[in-house]
């Protein structure tokens, strides 16, 4: 189960009742404000709790003006130039409500404290980093089932990871003794310049061994090697695990975003990490 994508002229987003929530995860400057009277239409259509867009600081403006407001921010998201916004507006204002924020802000000042004391861990003996291909699909589908109950995206259906994969998508695994142990993606924006580090899983057999640090290092150098200007991942605020891993790699915290996701079984807050490659 998962929304829908779609498509308003050259934007893109997405929307439905599993994040109950309208996404506008790509835009088009042209399409604005046309866009945002679209979302008005649909959100009260569905009685949606959240209208979530990540857009560049030009069109910032037009948002405010609607009853937007910032939970984010990336410097230079956009092809280094200019800066990215995480806009949210919340018809049900509840949505916004009930978020713990002492303990995201401890989550994020220990992962920082934590990254002063970075250790170069490097992958045990037996492991090897491999990137994924199609064969692969069946056994990335499979360990993002095992690790997530519910995810925005169909990251647990092989199918979606194939067609992922034809795209700006690329898959970065662990294995062992030939089996996939622990795996991320990259989505990449080249026309913005920028990537999202994103998808990770550890088989919790193999838990402890900073994996997804030794991916996410491998990953930075891949993406600066197609060109991408600014990393950024969206990050369970509550997880010490995968806020300490970027913060370990250097990343900058850039907001949170409130009861934003439908992950792990329930709508979570997620924290915006960013980093100039």
């Amino acid at each position: 189960m998962s929304d829908a994508i779609c498509r308003y002229g050259d934007s893109i987003y997405q929307h439905g009742p599993y994040n109950d929530r309208i996404y506008l995860m790509k835009i088009s400057r042209d399409d604005v404000p046309d866009i945002i009277s679209l979302f008005e239409k649909i959100s009260n259509e569905n009685n949606y709790s959240k209208i979530f867009a990540k857009i560049p600081a030009s069109v910032q403006p037009e948002f405010l003006d609607h009853g937007y407001r910032v939970e984010a921010r990336i410097p230079g998201l956009y092809n280094g130039i200019e800066d990215g916004i995480f806009m949210a507006k919340y018809p049900d204002e509840s949505r916004s409500r009930g978020v713990d924020m002492e303990e995201i802000r401890t989550v994020i000042t220990e992962s920082i404290n934590k990254a002063e004391k970075r250790s170069n861990s490097k992958l045990p003996s037996g492991y090897v980093l491999c990137s994924c291909t199609p064969e692969d699909a069946d056994a990335v589908a499979g360990l993002y089932g095992e690790t997530y109950e519910s995810y925005p995206f169909p990251i647990m259906d092989a199918g979606y990871i194939r067609e992922t994969m034809k795209d700006n998508f690329r898959y970065f695994s662990v294995k062992k003794d030939d089996i996939l142990v622990a795996v991320a993606s990259t989505e990449m924006h080249p026309e913005e310049g920028n990537v999202e580090m994103t998808d990770f899983a550890t088989d919790i057999r193999h838990a402890g061994l900073n994996l997804a640090g030794n991916l996410l290092d491998w990953m930075e150098s891949e993406m600066k090697d197609e060109g991408m200007k600014v990393a950024y991942t969206i990050a369970r605020a509550l997880s010490y695990p995968i806020n300490i891993t970027f913060a370990r790699a250097g990343y900058t915290i850039g907001g949170t975003l409130l009861n934003n996701t439908n992950i792990c079984g329930s709508f979570e807050s997620m924290n915006v990490w960013f980093k100039t490659l």
